[in-house]
């Protein structure tokens, strides 16, 4: 039998990812978006790509509703886990029916409840739920742990000067960041060597070398050499950075700029600054000195995956307010 692993491209499958080695799933197969993040992450891999749906996408959704029937239908499995986001309603729905047990593994950054695909996720009979936030852990929604548990931060005893900078600003196609570009291009200085990943975002002084995706060997290689990583503060990002032992300059995107959907990258950003793992600074504030205090530190992670924590519980179906 085999376990589907079920997440949206960006952060989603960078958590699922990350998590896999720690969920004690056997023989599985990866149901995500095709994009050269999920080509580069998940290369040798047995993948289904589905139809991309973006946030609150309904007609995206429905698409990926009728690849999961079809889908089930033609294999036999007996778990389906999902980091989200609206893919995994998608899935979850015809596999509850068919008897599929389903687990629901709610993002990080959602640091102070569920999001929209997380309440969905709630009204659904069976579903087991869980939070890697202990904070707003209940009897509906447990804590199993959290992808960041395994990082720990210390000081270097000889912080290096800082030479060359990653900046990478997530590859979202519908939320852009030009705030951040903007200030980058006018604080850094022009001797730096700096790799640019700008997904969609478009200013009128674009930096010279600016792409929009930057393979995933690529920057986890540009990561481990380079003195700092700014990135915004996305989940993706923090742990691409983490991985290769940089404490980044964290920049979350802001619902006022119509950078998100909310501010739950503020959030997200202060949980890792309060576990000193990352810098976390507004657009409109970071600093060269900010770049220094983040060189100065070092990230690493354990040796042994932590397991996550599944509990045997008969999970409860409450409403959730929009």
């Amino acid at each position: 039998m085999t376990t589907l692993l079920v997440a949206s491209t960006g952060g989603h499958l960078a958590e699922l990812h990350d998590l896999r080695p720690r969920l004690g799933v056997g023989e599985h197969r990866w149901v995500t978006f095709d994009s050269p993040q999920s080509r580069s992450l998940l290369a040798g891999e047995d993948v289904v790509h589905v139809p991309p749906a973006t946030s609150r996408d309904v007609l995206g959704a429905a698409r990926n509703l009728a690849v999961a029937r079809r889908l089930l239908r033609t294999g036999r499995y007996d778990r389906v886990i999902s980091t989200g986001a609206s893919v995994a309603v998608s899935f979850f729905v015809p596999a509850r029916a068919a008897g599929i047990e389903c687990t629901y593994i709610e993002s990080a950054t959602r640091t102070r409840g569920p999001s929209l695909t997380g309440r969905l996720a709630a009204r659904l009979p069976g579903v087991r739920l869980y939070t890697q936030c202990p904070g707003w852990a209940d009897g509906t929604w447990r804590y199993g742990g959290s992808i960041f548990d395994a990082f720990t931060s210390e000081p270097l005893p000889a912080p290096p000067p800082v030479r060359k900078v990653v900046v990478t600003l997530g590859t979202h196609a519908r939320f852009t960041f030009p705030r951040l570009l903007r200030r980058l291009v006018r604080i850094l200085p022009p001797e730096l060597d700096v790799l640019w990943q700008v997904g969609a975002t478009v200013v009128d002084d674009m930096p010279a070398g600016a792409r929009a995706h930057v393979p995933i060997a690529e920057l986890q290689r540009a990561m481990r050499e380079a003195d700092v990583v700014i990135a915004h503060a996305g989940v993706g990002s923090a742990l691409a950075a983490m991985q290769a032992g940089r404490r980044a300059v964290y920049v979350p995107r802001r619902r006022a700029h119509g950078e998100h959907i909310d501010d739950h990258q503020a959030d997200m950003a202060a949980e890792l600054a309060a576990r000193n793992l990352v810098v976390a600074r507004e657009a409109d504030e970071i600093a060269l000195d900010d770049l220094r205090s983040a060189a100065a530190w070092s990230v690493r992670a354990g040796p042994v995956p932590v397991p996550f924590r599944f509990s045997t519980y008969v999970p409860s179906h409450p409403s959730y307010s929009e």
